[in-house]
C-alpha cells in the first residue's frame, strides 16, 4: 500500500484537493456563518491562480517534491528514523505530529519577520474567508514552505505515505478550516479539541493585531493550546467581526495583479494595535 500510494501522489492529491473544495464550497453555500458581503467572481478567480501558479512553481521548481526527498531518504538510508531504525507504524505517526507542528512553528515565523510577513499578508488581506481562502498564498510563499518541508523530511527521514498523507490532511484542513461553514455550537466544541474548526480559525483573520496573531494551528489544535496562542472566541463576535486588513480593503485584494506584487511594495509589519485593543 505505501508503495502504491507513493507512485500516484499526484492523482491523489489532486483528486482529494478536487473533492475537497467542491464538498466545502456546496456546504458553506448551503449552510453560510456568515453573508459573504463580497460576490465570489473575482475573488475566486484570484485565489485559485494563485494556488495554480504556486503548484505549477513547485513542479517547474522542484520537481523532487517533499515526497520524492522521502523516497530518496529511504533508498539511500538518511534520516533520524533510518538511522534509529524506528518500527514504520512509530516513524509514520511521528513524522505526521512533526510535520503539523512544523507548520504551526513556520506560520509563527511568516507573522513575525518582516519580508516573510510581506509574503503571508496576501493571504490575510482576503476581505472574506471561504475555502479559497485556504489555498490563498502567494507563489513565494508556496515555494519557500515546500522547501522548508523537504528539509524536514530529509531530516526526519519521514516514510513517503506519510509525507502524502500529511499533505493531503494539511490541504483538506485549511480549506475546511477557511470555510465560511455553520457548524453547531455544540459539535464545534468537540471538534476543535482535536482539529482546527472554521470558527477557530476565524478569529486569525481579525483585523485586529492581538487576534490575528493568535490560533495558528492549520490541522490540530493542539499546538495553540500547547504554547499559548490559543484565543476561543473572537471580541466582535463571528457575524459582526470584520475580516482582513485595515490597511487593504476591498477591493484591492480580490486582484491577481495586486496580490502577485503587494509583498514587494508597501510596509513590512501591520500597523500597531489601535487603542482599544490595548485596552481589552
Amino acid at each position: 500500500m505505501p508503495d502504491f500510494i507513493s507512485m500516484h501522489e499526484p492523482e491523489i492529491r489532486l483528486a482529494a484537493f478536487a473533492g475537497v473544495l467542491v464538498l466545502m464550497a456546496v456546504l458553506e453555500a448551503a449552510l453560510p456563518r456568515r453573508m459573504a458581503g463580497v460576490t465570489r467572481g473575482w475573488r475566486w478567480l484570484t485565489n485559485l491562480s494563485l494556488a495554480a501558479i504556486g503548484t505549477l512553481l513547485l513542479r517547474l521548481g522542484m520537481p523532487l517534491l517533499a515526497t520524492g526527498v522521502a523516497l530518496e531518504a529511504e533508498r539511500r538510508g538518511f534520516g533520524l528514523f533510518h538511522q534509529l531504525e524506528a518500527p514504520y507504524a512509530l516513524a509514520f505517526l511521528l513524522s505526521f505530529l512533526a510535520l503539523d507542528l512544523l507548520v504551526y512553528g513556520q506560520h509563527v515565523l511568516f507573522h513575525k519577520v518582516g519580508f516573510l510577513w510581506r509574503l503571508h499578508r496576501v493571504h490575510h488581506a482576503d476581505t472574506h474567508v471561504d475555502v479559497t481562502t485556504g489555498i490563498r498564498f502567494h507563489p513565494v510563499e508556496i515555494l519557500m514552505s515546500m522547501g522548508i518541508k523537504m528539509a524536514a523530511v530529509a531530516l526526519l527521514g519521514a516514510p513517503a505515505a506519510a509525507v502524502i498523507l500529511f499533505e493531503v490532511v494539511l490541504n483538506a484542513a485549511a480549506m475546511f478550516n477557511h470555510s465560511n461553514l455553520r457548524i453547531g455550537e455544540k459539535a464545534d466544541r468537540i471538534l476543535r479539541l482535536f482539529i482546527v474548526t472554521p470558527d477557530m480559525h476565524r478569529v486569525h483573520h481579525s483585523v485586529y493585531h492581538d487576534e490575528h496573531d493568535m490560533n495558528y494551528g492549520f490541522s490540530l489544535s493542539l499546538w495553540d493550546r500547547l504554547f499559548g496562542t490559543w484565543r476561543a472566541e473572537p471580541r466582535d463576535g463571528h457575524i459582526a467581526m470584520k475580516l482582513g486588513l485595515d490597511e487593504y480593503p476591498a477591493p484591492q485584494p480580490e486582484g491577481l495583479g495586486w496580490s502577485l506584487i503587494n509583498p514587494f511594495a508597501g510596509t513590512a509589519f501591520p500597523p500597531q494595535p489601535k487603542r482599544r485593543e490595548r485596552m481589552t
